[in-house]
């Protein structure tokens, strides 16, 4: 791959620099292939999440928290004891494994119900495990500067994956039936890992904000303890702002979730049809982001900071709860889903990655994995029970339950603003050297 051509053919669509152009292209494929095996599994996720029971929902969202709460000390250690070159291997293909042993188990038909469940919860760990690995390791590798200007690219390639998954899940999920496609799903996971290591291998030159040993951090290990993911958060205000940040995306997601989950099994009796229309719901989302993020989203975060393009989600989550309010039924639900979910993998995922381009290497991958899995994990068994509680103990129906969440969004949207604005306090305070507060 010929650096100098890669740079001209990717100048057309970002924002990129002299010597930029292989990494980027790796990162691209790398998360491409990523997602692309993890929205094979999702259609089928769900649809194991209607077949175990709406009404069991919450408990699924609550032994998915569990599950990452005992997972945390074997990734901290992990972490801190291999190099990023090494772990990220590790993490990858013990999850294809793990999906290798489902493929038996479902193709067998060995305690459905129970497997039906037992998948929910690993595609759910699976999920945010891989893929906080990779932005760990995208604000390692590229840093402030770049990561504002290159990270709505590289979330493209996640975003063409996600086309690419739930499209295949569509067309041969009656057909094949849906155990086959796990196999599929490994293959990719595969190539994600092969990406990975052809990204560690990839030259950048030297930008300002970084120090001269960078380009060998990946051949280091972070070090630390097997918990400086939770102590680094307690100690860090910014931190606990990206915290309450992700409970309340968590939050608002969780109810959006329910409401469309019950919705659609009430209106579809075949799991086949149930795992099809949630692929084409994935399809949509994918289809909305992609040109956004291939165009616009870098320009957005270099133009207005994170702060606002985060508080673009807030403002939707607002407004598509408001609507739901006036009018509860399956269009606005899933018109909703899919603008929120587009501005969310658009722009403010995007946007949430540059939030860990100024702090510590330790942090970017301790503190960013237990942000994004247990407190993430953690605020959808809190919201599955606090939806369940609205419901049932409350009497209170998805109108008003969406009444509710409006002000939680506004509110939400002011203190992103505030966290907008901290990041840049903290990228101005880096030394020339790349010193992170």
């Amino acid at each position: 791959m010929n650096p100098s051509l890669s740079d001209r053919a990717l100048r057309r669509v970002v924002n990129i620099e002299p010597g930029e152009g292989r990494a980027l292209g790796w990162a691209f494929a790398y998360f491409f292939f990523l997602l692309c095996a993890y929205y094979i599994l999702r259609p089928l996720r769900d649809e194991m999440g209607v077949a175990a029971g709406v009404a069991n929902l919450q408990w699924l969202f609550t032994a998915t928290f569990f599950v990452m709460l005992a997972a945390m000390p074997g990734f901290g250690a992990l972490v801190a004891r291999l190099p990023s070159r090494r772990f990220i291997p590790w993490v990858y293909r013990f999850f294809a494994v793990s999906l290798l042993g489902f493929w038996v188990m479902l193709s067998l038909d060995i305690g459905r119900v129970h497997v039906a469940r037992a998948f929910f919860v690993w595609v759910s760990v699976f999920n945010l495990f891989v893929v906080t690995v990779f932005w760990g390791f995208m604000s390692e590798r590229f840093g402030y500067e770049r990561g504002r200007r290159l990270f709505g690219f590289i979330a493209a390639g996640g975003t063409a994956g996600a086309l690419l998954g739930p499209s295949l899940t569509a067309l041969l999920a009656v057909p094949l039936g849906p155990a086959n496609l796990l196999l599929v799903s490994v293959l990719l996971l595969e190539i994600a890992t092969r990406c990975a290591m052809q990204l560690v291998r990839a030259p950048l030159p030297e930008a300002a904000e970084s120090s001269p040993t960078a380009s060998s951090q990946a051949e280091e290990a972070i070090g630390g303890g097997v918990w400086a993911g939770l102590t680094e958060v307690l100690k860090s205000r910014y931190l606990m702002l990206i915290c309450v940040h992700v409970a309340l995306l968590s939050l608002t997601s969780t109810f959006l979730y329910f409401q469309q989950a019950a919705i659609v099994a009430g209106a579809f009796e075949s799991a086949a049809e149930r795992t099809r229309v949630f692929a084409l719901i994935d399809l949509s989302v994918g289809l909305s982001t992609l040109a956004v993020q291939l165009l616009f989203t870098g320009r957005v975060i270099l133009r207005f900071g994170a702060g606002v393009a985060l508080a673009l989600l807030a403002g939707v989550t607002a407004l598509g709860f408001a609507a739901i309010a006036m009018a509860p039924v399956l269009g606005v639900v899933i018109a909703f889903q899919a603008i929120k979910r587009a501005a969310e993998f658009s722009i403010a995922n995007p946007a949430r990655e540059t939030l860990f381009t100024v702090v510590t290497r330790e942090q970017m991958y301790k503190s960013k994995s237990f942000i994004d899995t247990a407190v993430f994990r953690g605020g959808d068994a809190a919201s599955g029970w606090v939806y369940t509680g609205l419901r049932q103990s409350l009497a209170l129906d998805a109108s008003a339950i969406a009444w509710l969440t409006v002000p939680v969004a506004l509110a939400w949207a002011a203190m992103l603003l505030k966290l907008g604005a901290m990041q840049k306090a903290l990228a101005a305070r880096h030394s020339p050297a790349g010193a992170r507060e």
